[in-house]
């Protein structure tokens, strides 16, 4: 028997199947068409799913799924062992929750702060007794590179480059490189100054579709023994979720 998680983002669709903690499938989607879950449902037993998403809609094949599995929708109930302290719960983003969920899951234990890299990069923090306070949301990097072009009128909308590694630009276009990687690599390194003052040992869990490339940001970093890379993360706690929820 085996679990199939639902993470709808607002880029992408991702999908696993796991069999307890064990990975046994995953993918990513830009849309997500029934028969592909319902192959997986067959080929791997699955016998409960769960959904979280970041939109309103109600995909067509939700209904389908419910005749087929038992089916939990992920809620800010579904706290899954950790000790939710935010202040509007109702409010949270699931993808927040469950991440801190996965990394509670990985590391019990142990003060985790967890860097979500996809569409905004998030910075949640939750110590070693689960504690989960809350956190910082900021423009990712393909947001902050698409704003420079949409909000004036000669900036031109360029993509990330791993490659570069200089302090200022002597161009229009390594300008903006050197303003949105330096800024976000800047960032990164504040933020995780400011834990780690506090907690030596905290582990840095970098999780989403940026996370490779924010990894090798931080690579020459004092902070890159501690730095763990989980690109499942969010996945991994919804999985968890199915296995110990409140609901």
């Amino acid at each position: 028997m085996a679990n199939l998680v639902i993470d709808i983002g607002n880029t992408l669709t991702k999908i696993a199947v796991f069999r307890q903690d064990e990975l046994l499938h995953a993918e990513h989607y830009s849309a997500i068409e029934a028969e592909v879950l319902f192959n997986l449902i067959d080929q791997y037993q699955v016998t409960q799913a769960i959904i979280s998403s970041v939109k309103n809609e109600i995909e067509s094949w939700r209904s389908a799924l419910e005749k087929k599995v038992d089916l939990k929708y992920f809620n800010a109930r579904m706290t899954a062992g950790i000790h939710n302290q935010y202040k509007t719960p109702q409010t949270l983003g699931l993808d927040r929750l469950a991440a801190v969920i996965g990394a509670n899951k990985l590391y019990p234990g142990k003060d985790c702060l967890v860097i979500d890299a996809g569409t905004c990069i998030t910075y949640d923090w939750i110590d070693a007794e689960g504690n989960y306070f809350g956190g910082s949301i900021s423009p990712g990097l393909n947001m902050r590179y698409k704003a420079l072009n949409y909000y004036t009128g000669a900036l031109p909308l360029i993509s990330a480059d791993a490659g570069f590694e200089y302090t200022y630009g002597n161009d229009t276009t390594t300008s903006i490189l050197s303003g949105v990687q330096n800024g976000i690599k800047y960032e990164l390194t504040g933020f995780i100054q400011s834990y780690h003052k506090d907690e030596p040992e905290l582990n840095i869990i970098l999780s989403g579709g940026d996370s490779i490339f924010f990894d090798t940001l931080l690579k020459n970093s004092i902070f890159a023994p501690y730095i763990k890379n989980e690109p499942y993360l969010v996945l991994k706690g919804l999985n968890a979720a199915t296995q110990n929820n409140n609901d």
